[in-house]
């Protein structure tokens, strides 16, 4: 069975037709629906994804580095970067979806800029909304037209990351902790189906568990482990309520040692058993 690793298709639009662009546009709010840990969860998607917030504030957690965000924050996460985000009823804003296929000159590495200037926060909603017309549009060449406004996304992004990298005071720099902090997201997500324990990852970066959990501590108020169950937790709810694969192999997928185990970690994390979590979803 073939695993979708980002939000299914059916909750925001119908799936495209073969050989149809897979750009989506989608309110922020909107990928809550199902709940919350669908935002909240440490997870990743197959794709890049720019988070443009426009009303409200919280923290976003992103390659194992926690800020605040508030309105005007744009936030892009390539594909297969561990990220969760708080959402409240007050947040709004748009995420977009490039697409598997899609690299219109994009960043390689996780960005969160803090757009001051009226005129740069105009631009990026315009080419927004451009998207979204185009994807819209029946009209010839509205997929390539798409694309094109895609490639001003990053021509935008570009422009304001010089933008930040000219103000020092624009971005914390990346120091020992973070990076290390980088480095545990990567491999917790390449590695988080295995079934290795914190000890295990921490063994492959070459510190300690007990540093490495100071470092997490520091760098998002969460412990390594803590990191690690919520990464696995989420991708057992995603199967569960995406897929009808059979509670033993969502067990034995996650690298858990038994379903009765995986049984005991699920409902001590979400306070339901897997099968009634499936049925209420």
């Amino acid at each position: 069975m073939k695993l979708f690793s980002g939000p299914p298709l059916s909750q925001f639009a119908a799936p495209a037709a073969p050989g149809r662009a897979d750009i989506r546009l989608v309110p922020i709010p909107r990928l809550a629906a199902g709940g919350r840990w669908r935002v909240e969860a440490m997870r990743s998607y197959s794709e890049p994804l720019l988070l443009w917030f426009t009303r409200g504030q919280g923290r976003i957690t992103v390659a194992g580095v926690t800020r605040g965000y508030g309105a005007h924050n744009a936030v892009f996460i390539p594909a297969g970067v561990m990220h969760g985000f708080e959402i409240g009823h007050q947040v709004h804003g748009t995420a977009l979806f490039f697409g598997r296929e899609s690299d219109p000159g994009l960043p390689r590495t996780p960005q969160h800029l803090r757009i001051r200037e009226a005129i740069a926060q105009g631009e990026l909603s315009g080419v927004l909304d451009a998207v979204q017309r185009e994807m819209e549009s029946t009209k010839p060449g509205h997929e390539r037209a798409a694309r094109h406004h895609l490639g001003l996304v990053g021509v935008w992004l570009e422009r304001q990351m010089a933008d930040a990298a000219a103000d020092p005071a624009a971005a914390p720099r990346p120091d020992a902790a973070r990076r290390l902090a980088n480095r545990f997201a990567a491999l917790l997500e390449r590695k988080y189906r295995s079934g290795l324990k914190v000890g295990d990852l921490a063994a492959e970066l070459g510190v300690t568990p007990t540093h490495l959990t100071r470092v997490c501590n520091r760098t998002c108020g969460r412990t390594a482990h803590e990191l690690l169950a919520d990464r696995r937790m989420h991708e057992a709810r995603r199967l569960l309520a995406d897929t009808r694969l059979p509670v033993r192999d969502v067990s034995a997928s996650l690298g858990f040692a038994s379903p009765a185990y995986f049984t005991r970690a699920f409902q001590g994390s979400t306070g339901k058993t897997p099968s009634d979590f499936r049925r209420q979803t």
